[in-house]
């Protein structure tokens, strides 16, 4: 693989240091430690292995990576591994892409309770899908969608939304038949978004009585439950984002489409473009325009730029890809086996089989002539500087 002229850990090390110094009250622990982990991705103070080649007699240092969830370097195995995972659940029918997004009202709350309203998020978002295909009126069957949350536009701005991926239909009830959607045609979006708005503003009010969120700046009003029903009244009105794309051109496609979606973080190290004096330029899409005209270059100070990378650092142990009805993990198996059932398709070789089928590749090849590179050294990662042990609670 070809490294990219310029990588955002490129960005942190050159300028990383000296912010932290000026925003220390400002960054959260999480913040730092992904800064910290960016940093030193894939350098010696990570530590790494001296590789060989023994057929061209070829040398070189390979060093660990972070394995940060939020590296742009480290995603890209991390979804190999997870969509080769996802293969053997396809089914043999048309998916749909489906988008849920919170207003900027609610978006800006939601800075300062991700845990809370990423939650939120997930769940209603996901509810609503089951209700609504559940309907006979609609569907009236039990549908399978997995949900990945992105909280990014294209400007790095903090812009919550959940991603869907849905097979087109689902088992009945009596789990004897698979009902279609209509060809085209998933579920009615002003459905969709009507029941969203209401179900997520429902369970707001909820998390609101019971002191769940945190309010801050501007927004520390909002903790009285009157302004806070007075906030919310606008939002009963407003159109909230709900759509839903054209069916995919076959499974294939859905993997490509998710190999792109579901381990990305903020922006990913192909769309920067420089880092000088006037700080960084990256490419970015401009989604009012049209045409040609949307792709366009923004250039950020780099404190602007490290600033709106860590806008999208997720709460500890948030899982930010879930799945939900029939592919949810307590009853998958029995699910999808049953879909295929139905739909006639026969059930993908068994693990152990398409592994011996294929050839085991190396974990390192050799960039001149590709043969496979043995470890003869282990380089240890640099010792962290600790400091002196706390002498409280001594006499």
């Amino acid at each position: 693989m070809v490294r990219p002229a310029l990588e955002v850990a490129d960005i942190f090390r050159a300028h990383g240091p000296a912010w932290r110094q000026t925003q220390q009250s400002h960054l959260s622990l999480g913040q730092l430690k992904v800064m910290s982990a960016i940093e030193q991705c894939r350098s010696a103070a990570l530590g790494g292995h001296v590789l060989h080649c023994p057929a061209c007699d070829h040398h070189e240092i390979s060093y660990n990576s972070c394995r940060n969830r939020h590296c742009p370097k480290c995603q890209a195995r991390a979804a190999k591994r997870w969509l080769e995972a996802r293969q053997t659940e396809l089914l043999p029918v048309d998916y749909y892409h489906v988008v849920f997004t919170l207003p900027t009202p609610i978006s800006e709350i939601a800075y300062t309770n991700k845990a809370v309203i990423y939650r939120l998020l997930f769940e209603v978002a996901a509810e609503t899908l089951r209700t609504i295909a559940a309907d006979p009126k609609h569907l009236g069957a039990r549908i399978g969608a997995t949900l990945v949350l992105h909280t990014w536009g294209s400007a790095l701005t903090h812009h919550p939304h959940v991603h869907g991926i849905v097979p087109g239909g689902g088992l009945s009830f009596d789990g004897e038949r698979w009902i279609a959607c209509k060809p085209g045609f998933f579920l009615s979006v002003r459905v969709l978004s009507r029941l969203f708005r209401r179900r997520f503003l429902e369970e707001l009010e909820l998390v609101h009585r019971s002191g769940q969120l945190r309010f801050f700046g501007d927004h520390l009003p909002l903790a009285d439950a009157t302004a806070f029903a007075d906030w919310l009244a606008p939002l009963r009105k407003c159109e909230w984002v709900v759509y839903a794309k054209r069916p995919f051109a076959g499974p294939a496609a859905v993997l490509a489409y998710l190999s792109r979606y579901t381990h990305r973080v903020a922006i990913s190290n192909s769309r920067l473009v420089s880092l000088d004096e006037r700080g960084v330029t990256f490419n970015w899409k401009d989604y009012r325009a049209k045409g040609a005209t949307r792709y366009k270059t923004m250039t950020l100070s780099s404190d602007e730029f490290m600033r709106r990378f860590l806008l999208h650092v997720l709460p500890g142990g948030f899982h930010r890809i879930r799945h939900y009805g029939l592919i949810a993990n307590a009853g998958r198996s029995e699910n999808l086996a049953k879909a295929r059932e139905l739909l006639h398709v026969a059930p993908p070789p068994a693990k152990d089989d398409a592994l011996s089928a294929e050839p085991v590749q190396p974990t390192f090849v050799c960039p001149d002539c590709g043969a496979a590179m043995v470890v003869i050294e282990t380089l240890m990662r640099q010792p962290r500087i600790r400091a002196p042990p706390s002498l409280r609670g001594l006499p």
